[in-house]
């Protein structure tokens, strides 16, 4: 158990049986009635924000997250094949549990996962990564005033926007947390 007076930002805890990680929050005394902390709360298993009030010192349950190094094997249909780096074992994700990450994974690439209790909550992807353009239309010469940009397809079907000069076959470094061109690899 973990006092709500203790809280700081990425705490991990458990209330009414999901798992949150604490985004923000503001210790609160009016000057009438008891105080109270104010916090905004993301939870793990479904991304959604909720704001919540609780009263000063009262305990809440403390979520231990695992993390640790698998590797990304294949996909068959709606699943994913992971591997443990540590103890070889093999698992499946569904897709809609990796709905913004599949647009990043190739095979081979080791990501970390993220688990309580046994459960899979879900992948850590690094901030960046390395994919190949397998198409785009070509730059046309003479459009180039403001940083203009063209939409380019790369190796995991992720569409994105990109400058002029890269062509197809070309390595880019896309950011995984807004699917944008950083640069060539």
């Amino acid at each position: 158990m973990i006092s709500v007076n203790d809280f700081k930002t990425g705490l991990t805890v458990e209330v009414d049986g999901d798992i949150f990680t604490v985004i923000d929050f503001q210790h609160v005394k009016p000057g009438k009635g008891a105080a109270f902390v104010r916090s905004k709360l993301k939870n793990l298993r479904n991304g959604n924000t909720v704001e919540r009030t609780f009263r000063a010192g009262e305990n809440i349950g403390r979520a231990i997250i695992e993390n640790r190094a698998v590797q990304y094997l294949y996909n068959s249909g709606s699943e994913y094949s992971f591997m443990d780096n540590e103890s070889f074992d093999q698992f499946t994700l569904e897709k809609k549990q990796l709905e913004w990450e599949v647009n990043f994974l190739k095979e081979n690439m080791t990501v970390n996962i993220t688990s309580y209790q046994g459960e899979i909550i879900g992948i850590n992807m690094p901030n960046s990564v390395d994919l190949k353009v397998i198409e785009t239309e070509p730059g046309v010469k003479g459009n180039t005033a403001q940083g203009a940009t063209k939409n380019a397809t790369v190796e995991t079907g992720l569409n994105v926007q990109v400058p002029l000069f890269i062509n197809e076959g070309d390595v880019l470094l896309i950011d995984t947390r807004e699917g944008k061109y950083i640069s060539r690899a």
